[in-house]
């Protein structure tokens, strides 16, 4: 008897101590919660609890804070002070800081962060070249058999690097259809398009950056063997949160361009087999980069993408490109997901033969990962 009564104190000892020395966060309702206050923007408190997990918490809602371990808190104009909070009074935290008692007002805080937030926060201020990558690729494949011997092949690449400070844009597509029943003088070849290019943005404050951009295209269906197009401007953060991101932006680029005039038949000495020769054009001008860009998270599992941009001709008045694309990736797991993507590439100008508009839409499975 003796022993299950010494039993059960200890389990009471260690269920009380366990409460005691958790972080207790009162809400101005009279609920007590207990957990490890995790971070803080100054409007919300993070609190993580065994049983329910993350919560956040309005931190208007709260009337006191108490907390076992340091805390790191910054407030308006820089200042930032570290240690337990023992508790709050006329809306000012009380901070045991390693030189006393420091009291903050709450409505100064900007950042409150535990020790393990604090070590990654300070690490992401000056990550490695290879940390702070996402990726993904995509693919889709489509055969037809019968009446036509289709194959359509749709590739591609994006890689993206994001620091507090800048960022990195990495990206490669290619569309290829052939047709094994078409005959000469009319390539096997339905549709070639293939696009690459790399971005980098530089934040210059909060809101506005800059960047600087190489984007390369050649597009069978307009007889474009290359174009190079190489931009620098500025760009604004108009809408930047976890769920939204909105920017525009706008510069100048100087491109360089080359098409052929398309498959010429050309007798050849003898005449059979005959040969195939391109002659071609070169454009060199100097061009507007005006556009935005949104990314936009649609519940829990799928991310929408949409950019335009739009390129008029400083040297020859009329005369522009413009680029649209429209995209989602829905997650089946974590790291695989379906994606689909529209987009529409319209030249004012294309060679003669060829029409102003291509029209492109993809579907298939999208691979991500992340370092």
């Amino acid at each position: 008897m003796l022993r299950k009564f010494e039993l059960l104190t200890i389990i009471v000892f260690f269920a009380f101590s366990t409460s005691l020395f958790a972080d207790q966060v009162t809400l101005k309702n009279g609920d007590r919660l207990t957990g490890t206050v995790v971070k803080s923007d100054g409007k919300t408190v993070v609190l993580h609890t065994d049983a329910g997990g993350d919560i956040t918490l309005k931190f208007d809602a709260i009337q006191e804070v108490k907390t076992d371990k340091e805390l790191h808190v910054s407030v308006k104009g820089g200042k930032a002070v570290a240690g337990p909070v023992t508790g709050t009074t006329d809306g000012k935290l009380q901070v045991a800081t390693r030189d006393g008692n420091v009291t903050v007002a709450i409505a100064d805080v900007t950042v409150i962060r535990n020790d393990a937030e604090e070590v990654a926060y300070l690490h992401s201020l000056h990550p490695k070249f290879t940390q702070n990558w996402t990726a993904g690729a995509n693919v889709g494949f489509s055969v037809a058999r019968g009446n036509s011997e289709t194959e359509n092949l749709a590739l591609a690449f994006n890689a993206a690097r994001t620091t507090l400070h800048d960022k990195i844009v990495l990206y490669a597509t290619s569309i290829n259809t052939t047709n094994d029943l078409a005959q000469p003088p009319t390539s096997k070849t339905v549709a070639n398009i293939e696009t690459g290019g790399l971005r980098y943005e530089r934040n210059m404050n909060p809101k506005l950056f800059v960047f600087g951009a190489a984007d390369f295209m050649a597009n069978a269906l307009q007889y474009l063997d290359l174009r190079a197009v190489y931009s620098g401007g500025f760009g604004f953060h108009a809408i930047k949160n976890d769920a939204t991101q909105f920017n525009v932006f706008g510069g100048i680029n100087y491109t360089h361009e080359t098409y052929s005039n398309g498959a010429v038949l050309v007798p050849a000495n003898p005449p059979n087999p005959a040969i195939f020769a391109s002659y071609g054009v070169t454009h060199r001008f100097a061009a507007l980069t005006l556009g935005e860009e949104l990314t936009q998270k649609l519940g829990k599992t799928t991310v929408l993408t949409e950019n335009l941009t739009f390129y008029p001709n400083l040297q020859q008045t009329g005369e522009y490109r413009g680029v649209f694309n429209l995209g989602t990736v829905t997650k089946i797991s974590k790291w695989l997901g379906w994606q689909n993507q529209f987009g529409d590439i319209y030249v004012s100008n294309p060679p003669t033969g060829s029409k102003q508009n291509d029209v492109l839409l993809t579907t298939g499975l999208n691979f991500s990962f992340t370092h």
